[in-house]
């Protein structure tokens, strides 16, 4: 099965490197190699290695058109998507607009701005009204990166630009105070991990343009109206020290939330700090909606461009234990060699029209897994 998942802010794909394998080859691991997937990690755009927006109105629901854009290049003609933070509010926006391409929505975080439509005479029960009590509180006490990243996000940009210790300190705040660390950073994460991301940011110049999609939310927020539900079967993990989570009488109002899990330890960084129980929850959530022979038919569509057909084993690698970098910023392909997964033969070529094929207007950055 195709998944894309979509990081957050003040995260990157780099969050993602420990859950890939146990995503992409779950035999290894001990657990049944049914459940793997085929897996498509984007940067935002305006993160990383990917373009910076050369106009407004790059939100949430642009970016999913940009998915959709990028998984047919792929030859995917349905897939499923999963994502926390940010990453959560793109894969909404799959759900609600491109619901006939999407298998699944996977969340690990219920996006900030998502406000369910309450008819006219409707009350919040008792446990949404705590909710919105206590996000009201956070906001106010610890939402001023929020305000100041969504209204002038190029003031903190340029410091922050010019000053490696003062980037490292805006990120890693975000790192300690929303993981499952009880104040010691280092608890959750090592150095290295918590340095390549800082690196990523700095080296790409990419601080500013990543605040741009604080500043495209607050104008188009996930705000539903009477017709807006996401009708696409939803699973919803919640790990116990993730920032601000909604009870699920809140999320069902605009959610076809099919499976629900709480988690024993983790924080906002889920991919990062729990992989394998976010790993043996997605898996979880997609196995019965993966042997579907609806989902099996018409997920393969005509496959990846230039594969060969693989008619025993759809979820077997095309690119056997390799990352497939694109980067449109670059103008270029590179292979680059999935560590993780060990690879045969790194040297390798990938195959040209599946390279060529990936859409330049995507302005994506992206990790191929399968």
């Amino acid at each position: 099965m195709p998944l894309i998942l979509t990081h957050g802010w003040p995260g990157s794909f780099l969050e993602m490197l420990k859950v890939l394998p146990l995503l992409t080859d779950p035999a290894a691991h001990g657990h049944d190699a049914a459940d793997s997937f085929d897996v498509i990690v984007p940067s935002l755009p305006g993160f990383g290695y990917s373009e910076r927006p050369e106009e407004l109105g790059m939100n949430f629901f642009r970016i999913a058109e940009i998915w959709v854009e990028l998984m047919s290049a792929l030859g995917y003609q349905r897939f499923a998507a999963q994502g926390g933070d940010l990453g959560a509010g793109v894969s909404t926006a799959l759900g609600l607009r491109h619901h006939e391409r999407v298998i699944g929505v996977h969340l690990n975080y219920i996006p900030g701005s998502y406000r369910p439509y309450l008819s006219s005479g409707a009350i919040p029960t008792a446990s949404e009204e705590r909710f919105l009590t206590s996000a009201a509180r956070w906001f106010d006490e610890n939402g001023a990166y929020a305000h100041l990243q969504g209204t002038r996000p190029n003031t903190p940009a340029y410091a922050l630009n010019d000053s490696p210790a003062g980037l490292a300190a805006w990120v890693v705040e975000k790192f300690r105070d929303w993981s499952d660390c009880d104040g010691d950073v280092f608890r959750s994460f090592t150095r290295n991990e918590l340095l390549a991301n800082i690196t990523l940011y700095w080296a790409t110049r990419t601080i500013s343009s990543s605040f741009q999609l604080y500043l495209e939310v607050r104008k188009a927020p996930l705000c539903f109206s009477a017709s807006d539900f996401v009708h696409v079967p939803c699973g919803i993990v919640c790990f116990p020290k993730e920032i601000l989570f909604p009870p699920r009488e809140w999320v069902e109002r605009g959610y076809n939330v099919r499976h629900w899990a709480a988690m024993a330890k983790g924080g906002h960084f889920a991919a990062l700090e729990q992989p394998e129980a976010l790993a043996a929850d997605i898996r979880a959530f997609y196995r019965p909606l993966s042997w579907s022979k609806r989902s099996r038919d018409t997920w393969q569509g005509s496959g990846m461009p230039g594969r060969r057909a693989l008619s025993r084993n759809p979820y077997r690698a095309v690119f056997p234990n390799r990352t497939v970098w694109h980067s449109p910023l670059r103008g270029r392909r590179q292979t680059v060699v999935n560590r993780t997964a060990q690879a045969q033969n790194p040297a390798e070529s990938v195959p040209r029209k599946a390279a060529d094929s990936l859409p330049a207007s995507s302005q994506c950055g992206i990790e191929l897994h399968q």
